[in-house]
């Protein structure tokens, strides 16, 4: 009988990659390093390998197409390369610029952005914290418009439980239990826009807001009224559906039907709703500027686009995402100013 051959294991390193196949092992092997080397180098643990050793690896990895595991990758470094940021809806330009400051900041630092979408439902906002913290995310990014200026406890536990683990939690607001905050002057802001259109000749006007409770459509609205009174102007009457576009709408009809004068100023409590407000001023036959005037929130591009472009109040949208990301991930981080400006335009021409 003929004795069975020896079996060896040898790695060509002209192999073709196997997209999809290749193992942690298989780079080990190409390389001629430990797995645990090879664990070091592709997993981001915190312990040092020499020079050489990490060239090889990461040269290895390369040429087989080696995908990193994102679950080893957390186990190694006590997080995972992922930056999660909630916010209330994707459909809205508000959070869509945003999310491309955060995006900008993510992709200085090397991670991977996760959105999810709340519609401002505070339990759908646990659910998703709490699927989000077996993610070992890096940072927690909550965006959405809050109906409340403290979080829940159960969300706070969640939140918790993600700082525990290594993670760091940002929300839009006041800085509060720990939580770094991005705070933006809502009510200042809208002051200083009732205040300028009252000096401009307006007295009569209607705002448009989210419902009751929402922290952001509230502080608005009480800016607002407080800065038009404060310039001569009447106390405002209130109609409140939500944050949308169809919101505006809806309570822009709902003003309609009670009757509107010629020369009313309305508030949207942003610009898309202000937006939706105009749709429906149009569908009734009123003209936007000359007969009903109007202004919002936000200064999303949409408002320089419609006819009459629409005053509002800009917030650097972008450049607050990009503070809510570095706030995630730089531990010495420290707020910076956040100027908010009145842009008056044709949809508020001064009244006759």
């Amino acid at each position: 009988m003929f004795p069975s051959p020896k079996l060896t294991s040898v790695t060509d390193p002209s192999a073709p990659a196997r997209p999809g196949s290749v193992t942690l092992h298989d780079v080990a092997d190409a390389a001629g390093v430990s797995l645990a080397t090879a664990s070091r180098v592709l997993n981001g643990s915190t312990r040092n390998v020499a020079g050489p050793y990490r060239e090889r690896v990461e040269a290895a990895a390369a040429r087989l197409g080696y995908s990193a595991n994102l679950s080893a990758q957390a186990t190694a470094r006590g997080t995972s390369a992922i930056v999660a940021l909630l916010v209330a809806d994707i459909a809205d330009p508000y959070f869509g610029e945003l999310a491309a400051g955060v995006a900008r900041g993510a992709d200085e630092a090397g991670l991977v952005v996760t959105i999810a979408t709340t519609d401002r439902d505070a339990d759908r906002e646990l659910r998703l914290v709490r699927a989000l913290r077996g993610q070992r995310p890096r940072g927690v990014i909550l965006a959405a418009s809050r109906a409340a200026a403290q979080f829940a406890p159960e969300l706070a536990r969640e939140l918790d439980l993600i700082a525990a683990a290594g993670g760091r939690v940002v929300a839009l607001g006041p800085q509060a239990d720990g939580i770094r905050g991005i705070t933006l002057d809502n009510r200042g802001g809208a002051e200083a826009l009732g205040r300028a259109l009252a000096d401009s000749g307006y007295r009569d006007a209607i705002v448009l807001a989210a419902a009751e409770g929402i922290v952001t459509s509230d502080e608005r609205v009480a800016g607002f009224t407080a800065g038009f009174t404060a310039g001569g102007g009447s106390a405002p009457r209130l109609h409140r559906a939500g944050f949308t576009r169809d919101a505006g709408a809806a309570a822009m009809t709902a003003a309609l039907a009670e009757g509107v004068a010629p020369g009313t100023l309305v508030f949207g409590i942003s610009d898309v709703v202000a937006i939706g407000a105009m749709g429906a001023l149009r569908q009734a036959g009123r003209e936007v500027g000359a007969d009903v005037a109007l202004c919002g929130y936000d200064d999303i591009p949409t408002s320089r686009d419609v006819t009459p472009a629409l005053t509002t109040v800009n917030i650097p949208l972008e450049e607050v995402g990009y503070q809510a990301l570095r706030a995630a991930v730089d531990p010495d981080w420290s707020p910076a100013p956040l100027p908010l400006q009145v842009l008056l335009r044709g949809s508020t021409p001064p009244p006759s």
